[in-house]
């Protein structure tokens, strides 16, 4: 995130992920844009996370809400269960590919390739992105029927 840029909700981080990967992928192809659009994908559930444990302390479900978004997903995976494996799955999945150090492939063309230099290398493609969004929009959804 930029300085002096704050958002609030994982929904505006989605527009931005949306946004990212609908528009301007479309026109750059290029793996910066790739790597952005997964930064924004992490920071919505990131978000997200957050606001369910505010959520949950507020109905005192639980005492407080941890300080590092390490400890706030474990305890909203906790709280969900295995329901929300597949998500859980997928925010770590992200954050792999985040961490790690990549190669570019085909920039600037049609299949655009982000290859992770990890063991296995981990191959993004833009329907791979696509996934990855619906599946982060899809647990959106699904933290918001749990929070009822």
């Amino acid at each position: 995130m930029l300085i002096g840029e704050r958002i609030e909700s994982p929904e505006e981080e989605l527009k931005r992920a949306d946004h990212l990967v609908f528009v301007s992928l479309k026109y750059t192809r290029t793996c910066d844009v790739m790597k952005n659009a997964i930064k924004r994908m992490i920071a919505a559930f990131e978000l997200a996370f957050h606001e369910h444990l505010e959520l949950q302390r507020e109905k005192k479900k639980i005492e407080e809400v941890p300080a590092s978004a390490k400890e706030r997903a474990i305890l909203t995976k906790d709280l969900l269960g295995p329901t929300a494996r597949k998500y859980f799955g997928l925010y770590n999945h992200l954050k792999k590919i985040d961490k790690a150090d990549f190669q570019a492939f085909e920039e600037f063309r049609k299949n655009v390739t982000l290859k992770t230099k990890t063991s296995p290398p981990i191959s993004v493609k833009m329907p791979d992105l696509v996934h990855y969004l619906e599946l982060t929009k899809e647990f959106l959804t699904y933290l918001k029927q749990h929070q009822k």
